[in-house]
């Protein structure tokens, strides 16, 4: 095993995966808080200064209290390495947190307890599980009224086709909150104030029977706490280490991250059960596990203008293998090119320091002026790529105008830029000069406009096109040119020079499909570049 063994193990890098409103910031920013790394936590629904939640950096996001980029947040606790990624909860972000969720190896589904499930719950989830993620559930805002603690759980169970652990079991519920029951440690945490306040103390307690339990909660409550006790320990799976960890059973938490109940809690099953930095596949059948001594990483996100001062592009680079040092010169597989990484970055929301080395597991960010993209691999000299970047196409498609026909090349660049962010898809038709944008949700367009205005000074709107989706083209030269022949007004090309057919509705796609049998019309594709 290489020098950087030990030093990788001790990392944890963890997504945070919801639905909208279920409390994912909060919860994010209250982490933070308790792992030392901010003074006090933001809240998304406090007012001025403080309804600016820490993970949440953008102007567009402190002001309509929403996630819609991914943002990264490393932190330290008790000799463990938290790399904390926080995601879009919103669907029409969600090819960010797809990218995302490349770069963890662990993730904690936050639950409404009043809501359950819901769809992009489900849709995070699957994705989680085609890439064997481990999930942990949290079983969010249980201090408000909700619904039984038996009833999400078996929603969990039935709806996700997982086996779940209760770790931990609400004391009540909404009025009636008094704190959280820990029936395998035997330990209650509530406040010392009145029922429903925050979390400030833990009682170690004998079981259901000691009197600070029965003596603190109304009758009724300790009834249904040990009836839900004792239908759980018979009714759900024992947690089994190894069945978490190739994501057949999921531990669930029940807490409020908002009056801090069930924080600690994840930190110290993160610390102690999440896994550490696991192997990557790459071309060629390649597999890179973390023990070996040269670097290897790839890119999963661009951001461009996080310090609009300096108009700066950061590379959010996964670390997979090897020890890396500040001022590594590493190999641009995709152009062949040499890079030296002299100013490399530890993320901590918009606020950065220099990362003078790190390890696999680690997510630092690399600032350049346009080198590098999603999905580009770095390597010590290797000529492989990390597979399993999807791309997906666009469902929502809109012709750009500009509102001041001087401002052509700053709308291009910026429009470039947030290409390759992974934003927005940007399309040039064979026929026409006007370009096309594509995304996934109608939202992301309101962030275009907005962050073209903010950032590059240009007003630009958007029109219908007579399009609906876009499909990437795979085929024969000979018979790709007879099809181009055939719908050139159809026909354009993506950032990347591939060819894209812009289709009018949900018919066409099967019937240009099935006149042209020999070529596949792709709705996802992996970004990967030739060797």
């Amino acid at each position: 095993m290489s020098a950087n063994g030990a030093s990788y193990k001790n990392r944890r890098t963890f997504a945070i995966i919801s639905h909208p409103d279920a409390g994912k910031t909060t919860l994010t920013e209250k982490l933070l808080l308790s792992g030392g790394a901010i003074r006090a936590a933001g809240q998304v629904r406090a007012r001025g200064e403080r309804r600016r939640a820490r993970s949440d950096w953008m102007k567009i996001e402190q002001e309509r209290g929403i996630s819609v980029s991914s943002s990264v947040m490393t932190f330290e606790r008790n000799g463990i390495i938290y790399n904390l990624l926080d995601t879009p909860g919103h669907e029409d972000f969600s090819e960010d947190t797809y990218r995302t969720l490349t770069a963890v190896d662990a993730a904690i589904m936050v639950i409404d307890a009043a809501k359950g499930i819901e769809t992009q719950t489900r849709k995070l989830f699957e994705v989680c599980r085609l890439r064997d993620i481990p999930i942990i559930t949290f079983v969010n805002k249980i201090d408000r009224e909700g619904r039984h603690a038996l009833e999400i759980l078996d929603e969990v169970q039935e709806a996700l086709a997982l086996d779940v652990s209760p770790q931990t079991w609400p004391v009540g519920m909404g009025s009636d909150f008094f704190g959280v029951y820990d029936w395998q440690a035997k330990k209650f945490h509530t406040s010392d104030g009145e029922r429903g306040g925050a979390y400030t103390q833990t009682k170690d307690v004998s079981g259901l029977e000691d009197p600070i339990l029965t003596e603190f909660a109304f009758d009724r409550i300790m009834d249904e706490l040990e009836e839900n006790v004792e239908l759980g320990a018979e009714g759900y799976a024992n947690f089994d280490l190894e069945s978490f960890l190739d994501g057949h059973l999921t531990p669930v938490f029940f807490g409020s991250a908002l009056r801090d109940y069930g924080i600690e809690e994840l930190l110290d099953f993160i610390a102690r059960c999440a896994p550490p930095p696991h192997s990557q596949s790459a071309t060629g059948g390649r597999t890179i596990t973390p023990d070996e001594g040269k670097v290897t990483g790839f890119v999963f996100k661009v951001q461009a203008n996080m310090d609009p001062k300096h108009r700066d592009r950061i590379a959010f680079f996964r670390l997979c293998s090897g020890t890396f040092k500040r001022g590594m010169k590493l190999k641009h597989v995709r152009t062949g090119k040499q890079i030296a990484v002299t100013a490399p970055i530890l993320f901590f929301a918009e606020e950065r320091e220099i990362a003078e080395e790190a390890f696999p597991g680690d997510v630092i960010g690399i600032p350049n002026h346009g080198q590098l993209r999603v999905g580009d691999t770095l390597t010590e000299g290797e000529d492989i790529h990390v597979t399993g970047l999807p791309a997906f196409a666009p469902e929502i498609l809109r012709r750009v105008r500009l509102g001041d026909t001087m401002k052509v090349k700053q709308m291009r660049q910026g429009l470039q830029d947030l290409a390759e962010e992974g934003l927005v898809q940007i399309f040039k038709p064979d026929i026409g000069s006007n370009w096309i944008v594509g995304v996934v949700g109608i939202l992301q367009l309101d962030v275009v406009i907005e962050r073209i205005r903010q950032e590059y000074g240009t007003e630009i709107s958007f029109e219908p096109v007579n399009y609906s989706t876009a499909r990437w083209i795979e085929t024969d030269n000979a018979t790709l040119a007879k099809m181009i022949e055939n719908h050139r007004m159809s026909i354009a090309n993506d950032r990347d020079d591939r060819p894209v057919f812009l289709f009018k509705n949900a018919w066409e796609v099967g019937y240009v499909g099935e006149k042209y049998p020999d070529v596949k019309f792709r709705e996802t594709r992996e970004i990967v570049y030739d060797a």
